[in-house]
């Protein structure tokens, strides 16, 4: 017994040794870290951070570097060898979803901006890391080029208002190119300049090494790679493993060429950039398993050396870190305004810049890192880049989120951002989750379905994954006969599917996926388990797993008790994907029940519904009401009449409508009007697509509440 004791204690003894419980630990974090702080939004890149910090040597001292040689005769340290893949992974995906095309259109702006976004900061960050913080030349040097760098970590919010085309974000794109490229190029000589002194045959080294590897990365690569692709089509496992190989070949070229393996890696992405679509299944293995272990990995390991002590210690930790935040933003800035008067820009073009190129994220970690590891910097340097880093990144988010809306709102979307789906393709899906209410609903959607489209009604069970999955499948295919039952006696044609999945809300949005579903109708959300209020409620997993219109439905009164429907619209919905589609819906509905239609909204959105042709041409009898607090929702209650069909259009979170009044807006107009029919409709988006998954910012509940505040620091309502 005591020997068992004296084992368990050994083992579980800090700084835990075993390597297989510190990858479980290390796998428990990159599983449970999203999980608890989504609900504050807390981004994930310094989600993983802080946890490395909290595990870290200078916190709980559970994880420290293992250096396996005292275990097993090997002299590699685990998690070094998974953050360094992991380091060389985000700069790989950086070149690789850089969208050359959109470069090559704005070539000559996308040049001027990249020099003043990379000189500026730099000009700037040199005399204060000189002459105030008294670091010598190479530090000032490599901490003023950390200044320069950017990651478009705010890129999903302007894809989102559907202003991805605009060419303010274009330059901007082009910018991160050339000033991330620029830099690099710069920590190859402030490395070599840390090892030696830098003379003429060091130049003459490092032109002809930068020359012949930049010929084999961009003449040798990218023929071999379309060789690989085209003759070994079939073997999709293969294509990974050839692409994660150029990765690390690259990196070790460009160690051989005396410059950084960051450096190998990024020119790695810039290579196979046009040989891998952003959207093809190859893309998608290179982002899932790259965000799914190695980044996550190469986070934490970061967190790990942070000593958040250090800004205890005395003023002189605050001061760095507040300085080097305070330069960053103001390098950013300048450069933004900069180009805004040689452009001619607006002034909410200049703050979209300005959002976009503000953010410091992984290029600025990736070099932070090198110059710590090579002992350039201390750790001072290193804890004040993690503070600016979650401060930059809350400042993009905020300012690329106020200049996006203004942008829509004077009028500059994407055309083809407006979603136009044919009548006779239209495709409905169904989730049954309460029988109760089941038929109602299907009454709602054969009300609203066109009936030009040759596609039945989908109506979908889904059946978790478990030892009652046969028994239960069976159950549900039993609850679809009588709802095929129900559907006949009004001659819908209906589709039944079952599928088994571990999570329903996975369940719904897999198969929504494959049905190419225009329209999600589902039931009212029930009452949450504390254990769903944690992970994330299953409406919630809904609509974060799907981008169709989705339809929310609480019909406990029959329709013939109507005799109006009540529409209220929040400012900016008419900028949505989805707008023309649930509005269409609800023209549909009101001359099915032949009940007239009452629009709340504000005068904005009052003026494009009246534009609209599909109103002009419409039958239905409809009135417009004025509603301008939309910040106060409970204030729609005086538009109200016991005999409305209310219809509340809400906003997925981060889309262009979305406000925080509508949060939990569900639950709140349940409680609020017990007794009457409520429908809520979530209009449809456009797929996000994120430059990656850890480098996606939403803003904490707290910051979006000042978001306005901020926004106005930048933009004055004239």
């Amino acid at each position: 017994m005591d020997k068992f004791l004296q084992h368990i204690s050994h083992a579980f003894s800090t700084p835990l040794t075993n390597p297989v419980l510190v990858f479980t630990i290390i796998l428990t974090i990159i599983l449970v870290s999203p999980i608890i702080l989504r609900p504050i939004k807390v981004p994930g890149i310094i989600g993983f951070i802080l946890f490395g910090v909290l595990f870290g040597p200078h916190g709980l001292n559970w994880l420290a570097k293992i250096d396996k040689a005292t275990l097993q005769g090997s002299g590699v340290d685990a998690i070094d060898l998974f953050s360094t893949i992991g380091l060389l992974y985000i700069m790989f995906i950086a070149g690789l979803e850089l969208d050359m095309n959109e470069f090559k259109k704005t070539k000559n702006k996308s040049l001027l901006f990249g020099f003043l976004t990379f000189i500026i900061p730099i000009s700037i960050g040199f005399p204060v890391c000189y002459y105030f913080l008294n670091y010598e030349l190479l530090p000032s040097v490599l901490i003023a080029s950390m200044f320069a760098t950017h990651t478009l970590v705010s890129y999903p919010i302007v894809n989102s208002y559907g202003i991805s085309k605009n060419e303010a974000v274009a330059i901007t794109i082009g910018g991160t190119i050339l000033t991330d490229t620029a830099v690099l190029i710069i920590l190859a000589i402030l490395t070599g300049a840390a090892q030696g002194e830098i003379n003429q045959q060091f130049w003459v080294t490092l032109g002809v090494s930068f020359a012949l590897f930049l010929f084999i990365m961009f003449g040798v690569i990218p023929r071999i790679a379309k060789w690989f692709f085209q003759k070994i089509e079939s073997e999709k496992t293969a294509h990974y493993i050839f692409v994660l190989a150029v990765v690390f070949f690259a990196a070790f070229l460009a160690e051989i060429a005396g410059l950084e393996p960051i450096i190998g890696a990024f020119v790695a992405g810039l290579a196979l950039n046009k040989l891998i679509p952003h959207s093809s299944a190859l893309m998608n293995r290179i982002e899932f398993i790259g965000n799914a272990i190695f980044i996550p990995f190469f986070l934490i390991s970061v967190g790990m050396i942070v000593d958040v002590s250090v800004l205890t210690k005395g003023p002189m930790a605050l001061i760095i870190a507040g300085t080097l935040t305070l330069v960053a933003v103001t390098g950013k800035f300048l450069a933004a305004t900069a180009t805004k008067l040689v452009f001619k820009y607006s002034k909410n073009q200049r703050n979209l810049i300005f959002g976009l190129s503000n953010a410091h994220a992984a290029a600025t970690l990736a070099i932070i890192m090198v110059g710590y590891d090579k002992e350039i910097i201390d750790e001072n340097v290193l804890n004040g880049t993690i503070v600016l880093i979650l401060i930059t990144c809350i400042i993009a988010s905020i300012v690329t989120e106020n200049a996006s809306r203004r942008i829509v709102m004077e009028g500059h979307q994407d055309d083809e951002h407006v979603e136009h789906v044919p009548e006779h393709e239209e495709q409905i899906l169904i989730p049954i989750a309460n029988l109760a209410s089941m038929e109602p609903i299907l009454d709602f959607a054969t009300l609203i379905k066109s009936k030009k489209s040759h596609h039945p009604l989908n109506i979908l069970s889904v059946v978790a994954d478990n030892e009652q999955a046969e028994l239960n499948l069976a159950n549900a295919r039993k609850n679809l006969d009588n709802m095929a039952r129900y559907a006949s006696g009004s001659e819908t044609e209906v589709e039944l599917l079952t599928t088994i999945d571990f999570n329903i809300a996975s369940g719904i949005g897999r198969t929504s996926k494959e049905l190419f579903a225009d329209c999600l109708i589902l039931g009212w959300p029930s009452a949450t388990s504390f254990i769903e209020k944690i992970v994330g409620e299953k409406t919630e997993s809904i609509l974060n797993r799907t981008d169709a219109n989705l339809f929310m439905c609480r019909l406990d009164k029959s329709f013939v008790s109507h005799k109006s429907i009540v529409i209220f619209v929040p400012p900016l919905a008419e900028s949505e994907v989805g707008f023309e589609y649930w509005l269409e819906k609800i023209l549909k509905l009101g001359q099915e029940l032949s009940l007239p239609l009452r629009f709340v909204c504000d005068s904005r959105t009052q003026g494009a519904l009246q534009e609209l042709p599909l109103m002009s041409k419409t039958s239905v009898p409809h009135g417009f009401e004025n509603y301008e607090d939309w910040d106060n929702i409970y204030g729609l209650a005086a538009f109200n009449t016991v005999d409305a069909l209310l219809v509340f259009v809400s906003s997925r979170y981060g889309e262009v409508s979305y406000r925080d009044s509508l949060d939990g807006l569900a639950k709140r107009i349940g409680r609020y009007f017990k007794n009457q029919n409520l429908l809520l409709i979530f209009p449809s988006r456009r797929e996000n697509q994120h430059i990656d998954d850890y480098e996606d910012v939403q803003t904490a509940p707290i910051f979006r509440k000042i978001s306005r505040e901020i926004g106005n620091m930048f933009n004055k309502e004239k």
